[in-house]
């Protein structure tokens, strides 16, 4: 298996395809997994493209994680892989939740490399106290499936979904959930009492071809704080989707696939 070692990590990753190189950051819990099965059905249909998929410290199989005790010292070991595997080379990102979140602090910290970004549902305000977020609704559900699973189950999928049905259900359940039962607990709530980076993200503008998916139903996140950035991103696409929630890419596929397309579209251009 790939591992690539950083200062405080080593870093899990797959390494798919050839091209122009794509950096895929995921949320805060799942793996790599929560971004290769959303993106690799786009690229099954695209052609030149290098897809690099990481596990953060303290989800999935990276490991030798423990001395990292806050994001920025997350965004480092990011950022020292990125050097390894692309040296001083430029890139494109995507980003998911917290993903999004580093993604940017990336963007702050070397912007000249980054051609490209993309962000899904991503972390706008750090402290979740302080974000303008929905409240959870469920708005279809398939009471026949659902009552196919267990009680602990239905309690988490309904917790997170905003759609709950088999299709929902197997993503979530293989995309997301399988990579939540290999996170380390106790490391990410150490590092969630650190969860702020120490300096501030977009501060200057991007005006490289990007792209915003969030949900309108995002209980998480929320999508209102990332339309208080649309100023500083000035190639940037925002798209609030109804019928989605924090896992938008799973409830709205056909759009998630047609916007991120478009996206790509725009960079080939």
């Amino acid at each position: 298996m790939p591992y690539c070692k950083v200062s405080q990590a080593e870093i899990y990753y797959e390494d798919i395809g050839e091209g122009k190189p794509i950096i895929m950051i995921h949320g805060y819990s799942p793996d790599h997994r929560l971004m290769s099965g959303c993106m690799e059905p786009i690229f099954a249909k695209r052609d030149g493209w290098r897809r690099i998929y990481i596990d953060l410290p303290g989800m999935g199989l990276t490991k030798e994680y423990n001395e990292i005790s806050c994001s920025d010292e997350m965004l480092n070991a990011v950022l020292e892989f990125i050097q390894s595997v692309l040296p001083n080379q430029e890139y494109f990102i995507v980003g998911e939740s917290y993903g999004g979140y580093l993604a940017r602090g990336i963007i702050e910290k070397q912007k000249e490399r980054v051609l490209g970004a993309a962000f899904i549902c991503p972390v706008i305000i750090p402290l979740n106290k302080n974000r303008t977020v929905e409240k959870h609704r469920i708005l279809k559900k398939d009471n026949t499936f659902i009552e196919t699973l267990s009680e602990e189950e239905l309690k988490d999928f309904k917790n997170h979904q905003v759609i709950l049905d088999q299709y929902n259900w197997l993503r979530y359940n293989n995309e997301i959930v399988a990579g939540c039962n290999l996170a380390d607990i106790e490391f990410l709530s150490k590092v969630k009492n650190k969860y702020a980076l120490s300096f501030e993200v977009d501060q200057s503008d991007f005006d490289k071809p990007s792209v915003f998916l969030l949900g309108r139903q995002d209980s998480s996140v929320g999508y209102k704080d990332a339309l208080d950035i649309i100023n500083k991103y000035s190639r940037g696409t925002f798209a609030v989707l109804d019928f989605a929630g924090h896992n938008l890419q799973i409830e709205q596929p056909q759009l998630f696939n047609s916007l991120i397309n478009e996206w790509l579209d725009r960079i080939e251009e």
